[in-house]
């Protein structure tokens, strides 16, 4: 799957965490048997991408080492492509070596960076490819909601400009929900997400049970579902392409409802 892939209908990215300390329990598959009944409850609910971690990014953890995260995922999609060799996988990575080998040798399709910034990963992305999620994960410190978003476009700018100096032209644009922005920050961030569409790229939205959702409603992300849903459907109104997701049935549910109510 490229860009050009990405429909007027937004698609579903369904998140697959080979690591025992993802934030949200629920996401975490670390035997073969989870790998290969999650990803298939996820293909049956409407999933088109799997996205694969293998180092967790959720705040105040310590990334594994580079030879811990290749061995997870390698062991990851080498389960995935026995059974799904078809299914359009991204890569959850920071790391040059990682989306390399996915690429390489199990025909991952989408470079899902969380950090960004890196042109060692520019430049791998340019040779594999790829299609590549740049992230905004700075802290902002605005002074404003139109300084909010005028930082994180011009952000988005030049790093678009550097990927496309280096051969990459396939960007998905991942606004960084929970990453470098304060609580209020995420919230006006979400309601001006469209502004983003100005760019001319996708835009991906990851909010799935995130602290934005928990931590306002005085939950836990495991009761974080429901606000989930309103959230991502917010997202869907703003312009929304694809939902990076736990939760596959209720965000399909959310996109079905959304297309039929913006077309009348």
């Amino acid at each position: 799957m490229n860009t050009a892939d990405i429909a007027s209908k937004p698609v579903i990215m369904g998140i697959i965490n080979v690591t025992p300390d993802s934030f949200f329990e629920g996401s975490r598959c670390e035997n073969d048997e989870k790998i290969l009944s999650q990803t298939a409850k996820m293909i049956a609910e409407g999933a088109s991408i799997i996205d694969v971690g293998a180092c967790s990014t959720r705040p105040g953890s310590a990334p594994v080492s580079e030879a811990e995260e290749l061995d997870r995922m390698s062991h990851a999609l080498r389960v995935i492509r026995s059974e799904f060799p078809e299914v359009c996988l991204s890569i959850d990575t920071f790391r040059a070596s990682v989306a390399r080998m996915s690429v390489e040798q199990f025909g991952a399709q989408i470079i899902n960076d969380v950090y960004g910034c890196d042109e060692k990963m520019y430049e791998t992305v340019g040779e594999l490819g790829c299609s590549y999620v740049l992230m905004h994960c700075k802290e902002v410190d605005s002074a404003s909601h139109d300084d909010l978003l005028k930082k994180i476009f011009l952000f988005f700018a030049e790093e678009i400009e550097k990927l496309k100096q280096k051969g990459v032209h396939d960007i998905i644009v991942d606004p960084g929900f929970g990453f470098g922005k304060t609580m209020e920050e995420n919230f006006a961030l979400l309601a001006m997400t469209k502004e983003l569409k100005r760019l001319g790229y996708p835009i991906l939205v990851g909010i799935s049970r995130k602290r934005m959702i928990w931590q306002t409603l005085d939950i836990t992300p495991s009761d974080a579902l429901n606000g989930t849903t309103v959230l991502n459907t917010l997202a869907l109104t703003q312009g929304a392409d694809i939902l990076r997701v736990h939760d596959v049935k209720e965000a399909r549910q959310c996109v079905e409802l959304y297309s039929k109510y913006n077309i009348l």
